[in-house]
């Protein structure tokens, strides 16, 4: 799978896997880069702080997306940082179920305590999350500014940007936020949403992980 074909809900899942996939913190990270991910489409636009539908018919033709944004429409107005945390597994499990569709998870069905059925979601493609972190480590840690660097897609910059604010093992070792948060500043500014993804990360940075 290359890895422009990744979402940014699915690349956010794929960096932070680790041997607690269900996480709600993992959880968490992936509603908010999917909440991203529809305001730079402009489906989702900012009204006093509030996420918003810009109408009620568009659709994207990804299920885990137009899902999400079925959810904001038939909803009451909620804050972004609301968003995040409300009813986040509904996206990590539809993006969980994508992942698995496209063969970088396998999907292992067992039963707990031999009487209720449950599925375990293994990693199939850790190549594919290798290569992710070891991009997302060289844009965090990279010397030029962001600006000067033009290979830098908005997804990309978006990703790195929420996973450090979730302060992911995976990108910081140490969970040392404050070292990087300049560089951060810069790729958020790169993603044409910096106001939404600014409010993103920082309810990322508060809620548990």
């Amino acid at each position: 799978m290359p890895h422009g074909s990744l979402s940014l809900p699915a690349r956010l899942c794929l960096l932070a896997w680790d041997s607690t996939p269900e996480a709600m913190g993992t959880a968490h990270l992936v509603r908010a880069g999917a909440l991203t991910e529809l305001a730079r489409r402009g489906l989702l636009t900012d009204e006093d702080g509030i996420a918003t539908p810009a109408d009620m018919d568009s659709l994207t033709a990804d299920a885990v997306l137009d899902g999400l944004l079925e959810l904001v429409r038939e909803s009451r107005p909620h804050r972004w940082r609301t968003w995040v945390t409300l009813h986040a597994r509904v996206t990590s499990d539809a993006v969980r179920e994508q992942l698995t569709a496209d063969g970088c998870l396998r999907a292992e069905r067992k039963r707990v305590l031999g009487v209720f059925p449950s599925v375990d979601h293994v990693l199939e493609r850790t190549d594919v999350v290798a290569s992710l972190r070891e991009e997302a480590r060289g844009l965090l840690e990279q010397t030029p500014p962001v600006a000067e660097v033009s290979e830098v897609s908005e997804e990309e910059a978006a990703a790195v940007a929420l996973a450090v604010a979730a302060g992911l093992p995976a990108l910081l070792g140490d969970g040392d936020r404050e070292r990087h948060k300049d560089r951060v500043e810069e790729l958020i500014g790169r993603t044409g949403v910096s106001g939404i993804l600014s409010e993103l990360c920082s309810a990322l940075a508060t809620v548990p992980h």
